[in-house]
């Protein structure tokens, strides 16, 4: 009997967990740890700060894993010791023959003076809290802000902006408005390359948004936003991406690396560790053009699937090993039941090869056909 443990439930932990379900026999046991008791479909949030999902309808209970045969521990993850194979957490200790790390990103707020001023979209409360904000609002100065790099879903924050606006011009006050966002990036989502990037900082300016690149953020105290350089923008409403970092448990088990992320094998999501692999947000998945593979649930998805089928092989002694191609798609949300579609081969060489296809109605229903499809596909 093999034990394999999968860390988080949410895009890649939920795929591994239940296609290793699939591939191997009742006698080998599936075990996913996660402290949240929901899997939150993260896309949908966009969505719920213009008051157009409600927080039960992108949920779905994690306890569900358990009719499948997996079965779910609802605990905190306190230690990993890849030596001994055990994860030590709130409910216990627990061994494993294989490990699956897909923990994601964790946000920190705190490092950045002010942070209580800004609205953290990023996770649910901090989504229904911007809704709330916005049906108030009555106009005014409105800041979309990127604290730094890495972050997860790059597209989300442009998404916000796009969407805030057409909100707002639906509730009859953009007029009244300005909208700015602030990045550290040279252009909208980089590692796509230059013409993904000039395009998306296009249909910003046609819609009269403010794009300000490479703006690192100090502080943001009394709604007062700062940045090296000595530059501020006085803000009544502020939308932002805290900084990004892997979750202790990772850091301080050697498996990171000096960027704080871990480092894997970009094709088989190998770890330095016999029988450890990590997947998703977690990783720091270098690409031949240097830069890094971005943190989305596309590529954790993705990700899982190739590790589950992996380890299915080896347990069984049947089938075929596969590779992690970096191909990747997201939707990109226009607002306005509009949005574009990008998708291509991020670990092409020299430099990912992307595609923006023309933003139509199409891409937005196609979106929403995809977020009704995963959470009946796997829940």
């Amino acid at each position: 009997m093999s034990r394999i443990v999968v860390l988080g439930g949410g895009f890649g932990g939920v795929v591994a967990a239940t296609e290793l379900r699939k591939r191997l026999g009742k006698e080998h046991k599936i075990i996913v740890i996660d402290k949240k008791q929901d899997h939150l479909f993260t896309p949908s949030l966009l969505w719920l700060i213009v008051d157009e999902r409600k927080p039960e309808k992108i949920q779905r209970s994690l306890n569900v894993l358990n009719k499948k045969g997996i079965e779910y521990l609802n605990a905190d993850i306190q230690r990993i010791d890849p030596v001994k194979k055990t994860v030590f957490t709130s409910a216990g200790e627990t061994n494993y023959d294989y490990l699956i790390i897909s923990l994601g990103a964790e946000i920190i707020r705190d490092i950045i003076p002010g942070y209580r001023d800004g609205i953290n979209f990023y996770c649910l409360k901090g989504a229904e809290v911007l809704r709330d904000e916005l049906t108030r609002f009555e106009g005014g100065k409105v800041a979309v802000v990127i604290a730094s790099t890495p972050f997860k879903c790059p597209a989300a924050p442009y998404e916000a902006a796009f969407l805030i606006d057409a909100y707002l011009t639906k509730k009859g006050i953009r007029g009244k408005t300005d909208i700015a966002i602030y990045t550290p990036e040279t252009l909208p989502m980089p590692v796509a390359g230059p013409v993904l990037g000039d395009a998306v900082k296009k249909l910003i300016e046609k819609r009269g948004i403010s794009f300000n690149p490479q703006k690192k953020l100090v502080s943001m105290e009394s709604r007062e936003l700062s940045f090296e350089g000595g530059e501020k923008f006085k803000a009544d409403l502020i939308a932002w991406v805290p900084p990004h970092r892997a979750p202790a448990v990772a850091r301080d088990c050697g498996l990171a690396n000096e960027t704080g992320w871990i480092p894997v094998d970009g094709k088989t999501m190998k770890t330095k560790f016999e029988g450890v692999y990590a997947i998703g947000d977690i990783t720091a998945n270098k690409l031949p053009s240097g830069m890094m593979l971005p943190k989305a649930g596309v590529f954790a998805h993705g990700q899982a699937e190739v590790v589950s089928n992996n380890i299915a092989v080896e347990i069984n002694k049947d089938g075929e090993l596969k590779e992690f191609d970096g191909q990747g798609s997201c939707f990109l949300e226009l607002g306005h039941d509009i949005a574009g579609f990008a998708s291509g081969n991020f670990y092409a060489d020299p430099k990912p090869v992307v595609i923006l296809k023309n933003p139509g109605k199409m891409w937005h229903w196609g979106k929403v056909a995809f977020e009704k499809w995963w959470l009946w596909k796997w829940f």
